[in-house]
């Protein structure tokens, strides 16, 4: 499935740096102010494409934009916060979300493609990172 890396941008990191050790704790409420930007566009053009431009009626069941989410903060390794936009992995049907979330993004022989992951990467950039300084000020002045 398509992967989307946004990085902060270099002022937003310096002030970051700035915040010592509640840095731990501010983060992850940046970040999720900014994956709901980005959630809500993903949900957006999925609600889109789900069904468009089909010869034959849609055989939709809701379950993929169901099973669409974000998940909580988390720290790799290397020391790094993530947080995932992506779809939860139980089906009636038994097939995989990512699988039919790929055909849906970049088609497959007979079905032509229908993104919806990229161009919500493209259209949410800007607002993303506007909610994550906003969110990044409120947590500042919190101190």
């Amino acid at each position: 499935m398509a992967k989307a890396t946004m990085q902060m941008p270099e002022e937003f990191l310096l002030k970051i740096s700035r915040l010592g050790e509640k840095t731990d704790e501010i983060i992850p409420e940046v970040l999720k102010a900014g994956a709901e930007i980005v959630e809500k566009k993903v949900r957006s053009n999925l609600q889109s494409v789900i069904g468009s431009g089909n010869k034959k009626s849609s055989k939709s069941t809701g379950q993929l934009l169901a099973a669409l989410g974000t998940s909580s903060a988390k720290q790799d390794k290397d020391g790094n916060f993530n947080v995932k936009i992506g779809f939860a992995e139980n089906r009636t049907d038994g097939q995989s979300n990512a699988k039919i979330a790929n055909i849906l993004e970049y088609g497959r022989h007979g079905q032509t493609a229908k993104p919806f992951l990229k161009p919500a990467k493209t259209a949410a950039k800007s607002a993303c990172e506007n909610a994550m300084k906003s969110q990044l000020e409120e947590e500042i002045k919190k101190l």
